[in-house]
């Protein structure tokens, strides 16, 4: 929900709500991929707008491809003041193959992931429902104008290969692409298809495409100068510094209360610095511009996809408390940027092989209750006689990004772990629930990461990190290789004892608070159906 705001002639402006009305209403929101609306609103609900009135007197059918189609007075006509601006609330359901998630989707078919700027990133495209990606194979720069066109840009800078962007997952769609250059999309072209089946890729040899050999562009963009109003200072590089914003022809601070990595994300994106490596609160000791002191954002709350902070849903010009009363300093919001980024992305095959039931003993389970590990319930049962069913399974997590990942804490700070003998370099790397199919938790439990290390690698990549040196060693995971986490060790489970049988979700996620930073946090979730009769479980479905 919010006000329009249309792009038009390298401005953005707003609609005035004069004749506008429910069908108007149904366009704008299919248009941000949203399957229609349940609201039009008017006289500045959602306060009034800033710059130009673009539109007036917009007549629509309802079934129009883009608000522009509608019959208007024409753009920049009209008789309206920013107190007429014209608002929306969409219906929460999404089109189909329309993901929010993604950094830019201009089609239903195709679109760019974990890209450090706009208009750049992995190729993706879907085909049978699913999202897939395209092995470089055949891939030049003819196909990437097609490409880039297709996703509402101009012509391509470059053509991109051998998983620049980090490796994909789940199928790779196409191959052998043929293209002229002049084609309206990717499926005009001459191609191969790898296979019809869900996984795609495992038809081929390993030599011939995988996920190591995903393709990429980099498009031409218009200039729409959002980097002109947003600034870092005070930084000792000019990767990092206090976040300045302009509105209104004025700069002033961000309130960093909430402040979040997916704020970040989208800073450091806008300025061109690449990806988010750390979200700052009360950023006093870099200092600010001079006399620029006064706060003009709150309440952000970004996805982290945005093009622009200004996008994220914020407290508007109604600006909310920023820090507790009586602070001694005002809480300002900061970024640290860089210019390479780690991802993480679960062994589904793995998840689904080993997840089975296990009825354990309760006087084998002392530290893994100390730890968290059980379900309310077992602090109520006379240990140490009886038992508990356990849900376990092993966890495989990859780091496809082009960055290492490390704990978010320095070594000083891990937690020794007195009763199972080892350090916790982060409380909680991955959290599982079992959800029921209205999503509402029924059970739920999470891993520390006690090892983080490269338990595996991909051929031609050597592991890095060790955790078995006195302290806890050097943990983390390195570009190209994988950390286990085997089904037979403590908390690698949920306690279902208090599930009754039935029809039931699994979700896995990696990295949960988004503490660390990553390239994409949209492929950090797996969730698989999951079937319980009391005795026996089945898991199908597992998607990211």
């Amino acid at each position: 929900e919010g006000r329009v705001e249309v792009f038009h002639n390298g401005e953005w402006g707003t609609i005035c709500d004069d004749d506008w009305s429910l069908a108007a209403a149904h366009v704008v929101c299919r248009m941000i991929g949203y399957d229609g609306a349940w609201e039009y609103l008017h006289s500045g609900k959602f306060g009034p707008g800033e710059g130009n009135i673009l539109m007036d007197n917009v007549d629509c059918i309802g079934d129009e491809s883009d608000i522009s189609r509608c019959q208007f007075n024409g753009w920049g006509n009209h008789d309206c003041s920013h107190h007429e601006d014209a608002g929306v609330k969409c219906n929460k359901r999404r089109l189909p193959g329309f993901h929010p998630d993604s950094q830019v989707v201009a089609t239903e078919t195709i679109r760019l992931k974990v890209g450090s700027a706009e208009g750049e990133g992995r190729l993706e495209v879907m085909r049978s429902g699913r999202w897939g990606t395209v092995c470089h194979r055949g891939w030049n720069l003819w196909a990437a104008n097609v490409a880039c066109r297709e996703l509402g840009f101009g012509t391509a800078k470059r053509e991109i290969i051998n998983s620049y962007f980090g490796a994909g997952h789940g199928p790779i769609w196409l191959t052998d692409l043929n293209c002229f250059g002049n084609e309206t999309q990717l499926s005009d072209c001459r191609h191969g298809y790898i296979s019809t089946h869900a996984e795609g890729y495992d038809e081929l040899e390993e030599s011939e495409c995988t996920h190591e050999h995903d393709a990429g562009v980099a498009c031409h963009v218009p200039q729409f100068n959002a980097n002109q109003r947003i600034r870092l200072v005070g930084g000792r590089n000019p990767m990092e510094g206090r976040v300045e914003v302009k509105i209104r022809r004025k700069w002033g601070a961000v309130c960093s209360d909430n402040w979040t990595i997916k704020d970040a994300m989208v800073v450091c994106r806008q300025l061109g610095l690449g990806f988010a490596l750390h979200a700052l609160k009360d950023v006093y000791f870099f200092p600010g511009t001079e006399n620029v002191t006064n706060i003009l954002m709150t309440g952000i709350q970004c996805r982290g996809d945005e093009l622009a902070l200004q996008f994220c849903p914020n407290d508007g010009n109604t600006l909310s408390q920023c820090g507790s009363p009586g602070r001694t300093f005002t809480p300002f919001a900061g970024v640290i940027c860089t210019e390479l980024s780690p991802d993480l992305m679960q062994d589904i095959p793995l998840l689904q092989q080993s997840l089975h039931l296990d009825d354990r003993p309760l006087h084998n389970l002392y530290c893994a209750s100390e730890e968290g590990c059980l379900a309310p319930s077992a602090e109520k049962m006379d240990w140490p006689y009886g038992s508990r069913r356990l849900l376990r399974f092993s966890t495989r997590v990859w780091n496809r990004g082009r960055a290492d990942f490390r704990p978010a804490k320095s070594q000083d700070q891990w937690i020794w772990h007195q009763c199972h003998g080892h350090y916790h370099s982060m409380s909680e790397f991955t959290h599982y629930d079992i959800l029921d199919l209205n999503f509402t938790r029924v059970a739920q439990g999470h891993k520390a990461s006690f090892c983080l290390e490269d338990s595996e690698c991909s051929p031609g990549v050597s592991p890095r990190f060790d955790c078995d040196q006195p302290g806890g060693g050097v943990q983390g995971i390195a570009v190209g290789c994988a950390d286990n986490y085997q089904y037979n060790i403590d908390c690698q489970w949920i306690d279902i004892t208090d599930v009754s049988p039935g029809n039931y979700l699994i979700r896995i996620r990696v990295n949960p608070g988004s503490l660390v930073a990553e390239s994409d946090f949209g492929n950090n979730e797996v969730i698989c159906n999951l079937q319980y009769d009391g005795s026996r479980v089945w898991t199908w479905n597992c998607h990211i």
